[in-house]
């Protein structure tokens, strides 16, 4: 059975996506769970802590999402465009940008969940690359090391200065597009063409 601190952390998750992280106060997360914001206080000291461990939440199921495409064996065009559309259900009730609102908002939780999402996407980034040039849809001769980290910075400066999350979604798209093709040979090319034309 599901202990207090847990549901309290998955709505609050839930909410902090949707309206915002600076709107949703302790007041908004009790009224929505039918709870008394004293019950809230006794897990969480203040709106900061229950913030953080929503983060965690949340980085805990992107992390889960992607093992979960990873272990499906696609190839490694058709495995970004998973990923991505991944990210499109796990956030399509978000009005704002996560990242844009933590680093404008809550700077020093920003700052800690960049440190995990640079370690993680880095990691993917390059299993990925490395993967595309094994299987032919990435050409031989490209550096790995700088065109995940071109990607990676690209994809980041994206979700933190960008306010709107569909805005962030197009451009990710036009983004992902970009890397592929900088990548491609023609097999991945073709690959890419397919999966833009079912966008």
């Amino acid at each position: 059975m599901e202990n207090p601190r847990d549901k309290i952390v998955q709505r609050a998750s839930d909410l902090f996506l949707r309206l915002g992280f600076k709107s949703i106060t302790m007041d908004d997360i009790a009224a929505d769970m039918g709870i008394s914001k004293k019950t809230i206080y006794k897990y969480f000291e203040n709106k900061e802590l229950l913030i953080e461990a929503s983060t965690d939440f949340v980085q805990i199921k992107v992390s889960e999402a992607l093992e979960e495409i990873l272990s499906q064996n696609h190839n490694p065009v058709q495995e970004n465009f998973e990923i991505r559309r991944m990210f499109d259900a796990l956030f399509q009730t978000a009005q704002t940008s996560p990242l844009y609102q933590l680093k404008k908002h809550y700077p020093e939780i920003h700052a800690k969940v960049m440190d995990c999402q640079n370690r993680e996407c880095n990691r993917f980034i390059r299993a990925n690359i490395e993967k595309g040039i094994a299987q032919g849809y990435y050409r031989s001769d490209i550096n790995v090391e700088l065109n995940m980290r071109f990607y990676y910075m690209l994809i980041f400066s994206i979700n933190e200065n960008t306010i709107l999350e569909q805005d962030t979604r197009d451009m990710e798209l036009s983004a992902l597009e970009y890397h592929t093709r900088a990548l491609a040979t023609p097999k991945g090319l073709a690959e890419l063409e397919k999966h833009l034309s079912n966008t």
